[in-house]
């Protein structure tokens, strides 16, 4: 029985999807969360979770087989070194999909890929914007008149 086995071709040429899953596969990578369509984000989920699989053991062979499918050197790198170690406890299951809605135009299910440790930088900014409040609280600028009158305070 061959159930299961199967796989979208989402209406492109082979190599056009190859092309997109790839392009796909390295932006999930490089920003660790991408919006997409239901049925791509699917798709790109499949292949990820096989390449952080083999992310999982630093090896030369491992290396160079996610590099087959990873063009970037960085990503590749930021792979091996960021995000496996992240999931070495974790046995599968390194993606989320979180639904967002419809799309205006066509009406497609639009849905966040994220890798599952994704956290949102939400509470830094808001500690950035409190402290910079603080700090940029305007300052009377001083007269040429006090200036010079500090100056002589100083002085003397």
């Amino acid at each position: 029985m061959n159930h299961k086995n199967g796989f979208n071709p989402l209406s492109r040429t082979t190599a056009h999807r190859r092309a997109m899953s790839r392009n796909m596969v390295t932006s999930l990578f490089r920003y660790e969360r991408i919006t997409t369509t239901k049925s791509k984000a699917l798709e790109v989920r499949k292949s990820a979770e096989k390449l952080i699989t083999r992310a999982k053991e630093d090896t030369v062979h491992n290396r160079r087989e996610v590099a087959k499918f990873i063009a970037d050197e960085k990503i590749l790198n930021k792979l091996f070194t960021e995000i496996s170690p992240r999931m070495k406890d974790r046995n599968g299951g390194y993606t989320r999909v979180l639904k967002l809605g419809y799309r205006q135009g066509d009406a497609a299910d639009v849905v966040i890929l994220e890798l599952v440790d994704y956290k949102l930088d939400n509470e830094t900014k808001e500690e950035k914007s409190s402290k910079k409040a603080d700090s940029s609280e305007p300052k009377a600028k001083k007269s040429t008149k006090a200036k010079k009158a500090a100056a002589e305070e100083s002085a003397n």
